[in-house]
């Protein structure tokens, strides 16, 4: 085998490659986790608590057990003690509820109808408490957490806020909410797990095969060699993949208790709303101030959400107000209501996504306040460093994004006015608003290249939600090593890989490329250009001062043309642009497919999702998809998406930022503001339904 100087090498980062995986995910042959192929299987389907708050008194598992093919019942009484049996992962430890939809039982078959059908004949006998599940900015509990996920200071105060209110020329004081929303990736959350002897093995469907590794080595008391998690493939994931949830637990649990044998474990969609994570509710109050021309003299948002009794999670909400525009006077802080409800947990954009909707909601009614372009006042308080850290923005173009998208949009054309343009019967606006996600690069991953035959095979533990990464890394490693693309071989999904961060943060490019990178490097300098069957050279994630130097981000803008009826309200998107100023695209086929699904998933957000709870029994009663409302593609005429040539040497050896995210933040204040303008009605609380605007009509 030969390689060559990479810069004499047709260029594989930038090519519209198509995806690796994807004739195999087409036809069948992917293999998902709940699929691993096996001689002895069992299946296990859960027993879940029917009440909000209480204990479990007794368990009858007589009916079940009797039933042909039922291998046993798990319960809080009988099942094996973990390490831990606090947190969400200490599940069957103890007999108390903490949520409706808690696991109280496991049946565990021959069949997967056996195993429903014992798990439906249980029967738990339970003593009640009163439950507490209403969010609101007025209870008197309300507590600052800690930190803020991940670990942001939980308020930050700059300046005097009060005081730029009070001597502002123009201000806006309002509150705006964002739902529950619940992830609902397409492929299940599911595990098939198998242990010889000491030694567990698990086919997850999983954003992290190593994060998973310690989080369930730690909590059977096992060394982490003798865990094996495996995970080529991902059916989504949108965040709540990113760490196990107590199903994985449980099937580890019942293949332990039936040696030999594999165990199964799907969660339906109705148990995935109590069981999977999801996002906050957020009440976000907004204070804006500034002068006739535009500029902000003070930005503030005071956030309130819930978290669960059985473990804290603290969405970040208000994190992006603190260096998205400029102004001397700022104020954020984060309030938690600790309810008898499920665990929140990561979805896509967490803490960009719904904390950009009440600022550039708040925005456009500052722009109708003064008078001026929303596009103008968003350029006039573009900031020349970072107002948070102070520090020099690595590369920020989110005038160029607003420039480019008005340009592309129309904009020119607009009526400021609401509600002047109608055209057969619909009332026409339109909207923007900006988007941005942080650069985030994890520390801890690794990469093997090694010559087999005529192949060079990368080794890195990563993950493929859906997102390309079979590709894109391949292209990577192509352009390091100065060899074609298609020498190049990818193994992923493994811990018997080298150690692979979680893919979350839209950390993977940006993460596994630098690791992959710095594999390639070192295996040039070992070997040269004609390196022997068998070469073998290793690379990790090293340090980047420019860290310590730059505020690194990506920016976007997103430009929405609604259309409401005038008789019925209905409200319709037929057009829907993004640009992005992203870095280095490695593949625009794969990029433009993930800034898409960001925002149709912002549009979602906007339009449809929400989780409705009923705050009499405690669970969310939309639980599925007939009735969890998501946008599909019959949603939106012409979505596009395009991005700036963006050039940033200092983010990592690739220049990539990361895509997977920021395609949702701000699309659901961009819907909101252009059905304002088409109807003049200020929707402040998501989702922009008809029944909000009909009586305005």
């Amino acid at each position: 085998m030969t390689t060559t100087d990479p810069r004499l090498r047709p260029v594989a980062i930038g090519r519209a490659l198509h995806r690796r995986d994807g004739l195999d995910k087409v036809t069948g042959r992917a293999r998902y986790a709940y699929e691993t192929e096996a001689d002895t299987v069992s299946y296990a389907c859960l027993v879940q608590a029917t009440i909000a708050l209480g204990r479990v008194e007794a368990v009858d598992t007589t009916t079940a057990t009797d039933l042909p093919g039922v291998r046993m019942v798990l319960t809080p009484f009988d099942a094996e003690t973990l390490t831990d049996t606090t947190g969400e992962l200490a599940v069957l430890q103890r007999p108390d509820v903490a949520f409706r939809g808690q696991v109280v039982g496991l049946a565990v078959a021959d069949t997967a109808e056996t195993a429903t059908r014992a798990a439906d004949l249980v029967r738990v006998t339970y003593a009640t408490e009163p439950h507490d599940v209403t969010l609101s900015a007025d209870r008197t509990d309300l507590y600052a957490p800690e930190k803020v996920n991940p670990a942001f200071e939980t308020d930050t105060s700059t300046g005097d806020m009060a005081a730029a209110m009070a001597n502002a020329d123009v201000t806006v004081e309002q509150t705006y909410t964002t739902a529950m929303y619940h992830n609902n990736p397409l492929e299940p959350h599911a595990t098939t797990a198998h242990w010889d002897g000491e030694r567990l093995t698990l086919w997850d469907s999983t954003q992290g095969v190593h994060p998973t590794r310690s989080a369930i080595a730690e909590l059977f008391g096992l060394d982490p060699e003798n865990v094996r998690v495996i995970c080529p493939y991902v059916g989504g994931g949108f965040g709540s993949k990113g760490q196990p949830h107590v199903h994985v637990v449980l099937a580890a649990m019942a293949a332990r208790a039936n040696p030999g044998r594999h165990v199964r474990l799907a969660l339906t969609r109705q148990q995935m709303f109590a069981l999977a994570g999801y996002r906050t509710p957020t009440i976000q109050r907004m204070r804006l101030a500034a002068d006739r021309s535009g500029r902000l003299s003070g930005i503030a948002i005071d956030v309130v959400e819930q978290t669960s009794k059985v473990e804290e999670f603290a969405e970040q909400t208000g994190v992006p107000t603190r260096m998205m525009y400029a102004s001397p006077n700022r104020v954020t802080t984060h309030r938690l209501a600790a309810l008898d409800v499920p665990v929140p947990s990561w979805m896509r954009a967490p803490g960009e996504c719904p904390g950009m909707f009440g600022p550039e909601v708040a925005l456009d009614e500052l722009a109708e306040a003064l008078g001026m372009d929303p596009v103008e006042l968003r350029i006039r308080n573009e900031p020349e460093t970072d107002p948070e850290s102070g520090k020099p923005f690595s590369s920020r173009d989110l005038v160029g994004c607003l420039r480019e998208g008005a340009a592309r949009f129309g904009w020119a054309d607009r009526d400021p006015r609401p509600r002047v343009r109608e055209r057969d019967g619909w009332l026409v606006g339109t909207g923007v608003a900006s988007s941005v996600y942080p650069v985030n690069r994890m520390p801890e991953s690794t990469a093997t290249i090694r010559v087999d035959g005529d192949r060079y095979v990368v080794e890195i533990g990563a993950a493929d939600l859906g997102t390309g990464t079979w590709t894109t890394l391949a292209q990577i490693a192509a352009d390091a090593l100065g060899v074609g693309v298609e020498d190049v071989t990818m193994d992923i999904g493994d811990t018997r890989l080298p150690n692979a961060s979680v893919a979350g943060g839209s950390s993977g490019m940006t993460t596994w490329g630098s690791a992959v990178v710095s594999a390639a490097e070192a295996f040039r300098e070992k070997y040269g250009p004609e390196p022997p069957d068998g070469a073998t050279a290793d690379g990790h994630v090293e340090e980047n001062p420019a860290e310590d130097r730059f505020a690194m981000y990506a920016f976007g803008a997103q430009f929405v043309e609604a259309h409401v009826h005038r008789d019925t309200g209905e409200i319709r998107v037929p057009r829907l642009l993004g640009v992005f100023a992203a870095g280095r695209i490695i593949n625009p086929r794969t990029a433009r497919s993930q800034f898409v699904g960001g925002m149709t998933m912002g549009l979602s957000m906007a339009l449809h999702e929400q989780s409705v709870l009923d705050p009499r029994f405690g669970h969310v009663v939309n639980h599925d998809l007939a009735e969890y409302h998501i946008a599909t593609c019959a949603d939106v005429a012409d979505i596009d998406a395009v991005w700036l040539d963006e050039d940033d040497p200092h983010v990592n050896p690739v220049g990539s930022k990361g895509i997977g995210e920021i395609g949702i933040v701000g699309t659901a204040a961009a819907v909101a503001n252009a059905v304002y303008h088409a109807t003049g009605v200020r929707v402040r609380n998501l989702p922009v339904t008809l029944d909000k605007v009909l009586s305005a009509l």
